[in-house]
């Protein structure tokens, strides 16, 4: 029989600091039960007394992988395709036909979509659709894809599998999903070749001072993350998201956020979504 480990007020706040520290999360007392039920398992499977030998443990830990793990439990990761179905139709009928006259520097058809905070890979893959659909066979002319970034490896590696469950799938409009998904002899759906390779999956702290990307992005989707973020963390970020947006590029969060009509950095165009103020001294 497994006994029960309980969570000490310090340990709940050490480990609350922790995890704002590295990922800008802020847990908050409410979430207390959350942690003790996701972090239980792993610290009487590891053989610790009680989550202070964890907590140091993780501190401890060079390789990084026990802070992966925590975070990759800490993570709420609920999500579905083509929630908030407004933005991909605001994608479709205006961003879309936007970039399209669009062209780079260097005059090369390009469309450079972020999701940020891609979870399993739902968000991303509707926008890959949602580009192929608009291109047509023009699609091969040009060079188009969509970023994914998550701060949990389990995610991420659920997303580059593209495959989902027949609930998942069931919002999605009929023709995306009988064209852009295979089903499964066991009921699943998964994504299309030409859509996942479309989609290049990477795992990213939106914490950094600084993201490794070469080109500016033309549209961000940060959806549905910010909400764990303090004020001033949210402030930051939307700040970073500015300085990787082409000029007139946009961003969409989600419908519990709001970046306020009055910020520094972004036009207010519809709920939850922004176009971006021209460059601004960084």
């Amino acid at each position: 029989m497994t006994e029960f480990v309980s969570i000490s007020d310090t340990e709940y706040r050490q480990i609350s600091q922790l995890v704002y520290d590295k990922f800008g999360i802020n847990l908050g007392e409410k979430k207390r039960s959350l942690v003790l039920g996701r972090l239980h398992k792993i610290v009487r499977q590891n053989g610790f007394e009680n989550f202070g030998e964890y907590y140091e443990h993780v501190l401890t830990d060079q390789s990084g992988s026990a802070l992966r793990t925590l975070i990759d439990r800490i993570s709420t990761n609920h999500t579905f395709f083509y929630r908030e179905k407004s933005h991909f139709e605001y994608f479709s009928e205006t961003v879309l036909p936007a970039l399209a006259n669009l062209k780079d520097s260097n005059s090369r058809k390009a469309i450079r979509i972020w999701s940020a905070g891609c979870s399993s890979g739902e968000e991303p893959y509707t926008l890959a659709m949602l580009i192929s659909e608009y291109l047509g066979q023009d699609l091969r002319n040009w060079n188009a894809g969509v970023l994914a970034t998550d701060i949990s490896s389990n995610v991420l590696e659920k997303a580059g599998q593209g495959i989902y469950s027949d609930e998942n799938v069931s919002r999605l409009p009929s023709s995306l999903k009988l064209k852009y998904f295979k089903k499964l002899p066991d009921g699943s759906w998964q994504v299309v070749p030409k859509i996942r390779e479309m989609v290049l999956f990477r795992r990213l702290n939106l914490m950094r001072n600084e993201f490794p990307f070469r080109n500016r992005f033309h549209t961000i989707f940060c959806r549905n993350v910010m909400i764990y973020f303090d004020q001033v963390t949210r402030d930051a970020l939307v700040h970073r998201f500015h300085r990787y947006l082409e000029n007139d590029g946009y961003l969409f969060i989600g419908h519990s956020e709001s970046l306020g009509r009055q910020n520094n950095y972004f036009n207010y165009l519809q709920p939850a979504t922004y176009k971006k103020k021209g460059d601004r001294q960084q």
